[in-house]
């Protein structure tokens, strides 16, 4: 175990550290944080427009027959997020780079939309295909976004710009020092767009295909689960290495969920998004530590157990679960990573199946993170009571796992006391 311990801290921890910290995945990790307020305010009028209420109540009725109106909101923030996300990715990318960063939002977000093709209506004039601006687009997005910043970037560094005397605003001479870039990525976008009819979106969605397949296979969600309560179990925050990667994929996964819900669709396709993850799986925190929090206020006798149980309950609660990781500490404790590693592997196999069954509604709204589980995983499948259910079991399941190596721990800690005193 030392030497196991010892190939992490020195052989894997700063690799992945370096890795969680790539200004790349930085950016793309903190332009769809930022969009997170729009999808999740958005998200929520997929419930005002489909009330989980009985379909004779007349504003579920009302509801029904406003649909069209009451979902408007949801289409401008939601439905387009890859628009936000653009925006977010140029500015923390320029930003990283220490050029210009509102330039370099506005230069991603001229990327992104010279990917579509504007459709001629005759009532409307032309229109964009707004289904590429959503969850579809994402993959696409972080491309062209990171593309255009990139130009932006070696533009100024290699002085291919147009400068203006230091009597001009700097508003003013920003403007005119990323002209020259906004005109090499406006030429290049509409090159492939236009002049040689690439739909880029085509493109990436052969390309990503197989990896959307087995993201939602049970496979696919027990990889990112055990790797990134592996990396925390050593101190390297998991949810930032592996987020940073599965997270555009996870967000496709949720906004077709919504699309299909919206649509008014029979089936919701995908079973694995994030708010999959988040109410199912990670109950109380990565780890499900909620559980041994639990577990800690039901049977520790040493008084460091008891007293942590009881200041970590109310983060627990709302899916804070930094004081149990390392408070514990999880973190390098033999005893604890095995059921910090186990429990969620078990709640994701149960969830997973009891999704893809139909015995719980698949997700498809996305409610502030920090909400208890049964209330997140109830908002999040538009008012299914199953879900409430299933998280009642899973976190039974997670103390039952925690338990007894709790009570080993706990043992070990009683007598570490026993020896002080």
């Amino acid at each position: 175990m030392s030497k196991f311990v010892d190939f992490m801290e020195n052989k894997l921890s700063a690799p992945m550290a370096r890795l969680s910290e790539q200004r790349h995945l930085l950016a793309v990790r903190d332009g769809v944080i930022s969009a997170l307020p729009f999808i999740i305010v958005g998200s929520f009028f997929l419930i005002f427009a489909f009330p989980p209420l009985p379909q004779d109540w007349s504003i579920t009725q009302w509801a029904t027959a406003h649909a069209a109106e009451i979902l408007i909101p949801y289409r401008m923030t939601m439905f387009i997020m890859s628009l936000y996300i653009a925006f977010g990715i140029g500015y923390n990318l320029a930003k990283s780079y220490k050029v210009d960063p509102l330039s370099g939002a506005q230069i991603a977000v001229a990327a992104l939309l010279l990917t579509l093709t504007p459709t001629a209506l005759d009532e409307l004039g032309f229109v964009l295909p707004m289904q590429y601006l959503g969850g579809h687009g994402l993959f696409v997005t972080i491309i062209v976004s990171i593309l255009a910043v990139e130009i932006f970037r070696v533009c100024k560094q290699k002085r291919i710009t147009i400068k203006l005397p230091e009597q001009v605003p700097s508003s003013v001479s920003r403007s005119f020092e990323a002209l020259i870039p906004v005109a090499i990525v406006i030429i290049l976008m509409s090159t492939i767009t236009v002049v040689m009819g690439v739909n880029l979106h085509h493109v990436v969605d052969k390309l990503v295909a197989p990896l959307v397949t087995a993201g939602d296979s049970l496979f696919g969600v027990l990889v990112p689960v055990f790797l990134i309560t592996f990396f925390w179990s050593f101190g390297i925050h998991g949810v930032s290495v592996v987020g940073s990667i599965a997270r555009p994929l996870w967000e496709v996964y949720l906004v077709n969920n919504s699309q299909a819900v919206a649509d008014g669709a029979s089936t919701i396709p995908h079973i694995a998004p994030e708010t999959f993850y988040q109410w199912f799986i990670w109950i109380g925190g990565s780890g499900a530590t909620l559980g041994l929090v639990i577990a800690m206020l039901l049977f520790a006798r040493s008084k460091y157990i008891k007293n942590l149980g009881r200041a970590t309950i109310v983060p627990s609660l709302f899916n804070i679960n930094e004081p149990v990781i390392f408070g514990a500490p999880i973190v390098l404790n033999p005893l604890l990573i095995i059921p910090f590693i186990i429990t969620p592997i078990v709640t994701a196999i149960i969830a997973y199946f009891a999704t893809s069954i139909g015995l719980v509604s698949p997700t498809y709204i996305m409610p502030p993170w920090t909400l208890p589980a049964p209330i997140g995983a109830y908002l999040s499948t538009g008012g299914d009571w199953r879900a409430v259910v299933l998280v009642l079991i899973n976190i039974t399941i997670s103390v039952t796992i925690y338990m007894p190596f709790l009570k080993l721990y706990d043992k070990k800690m009683i007598a570490m006391e026993q020896g002080e005193e």
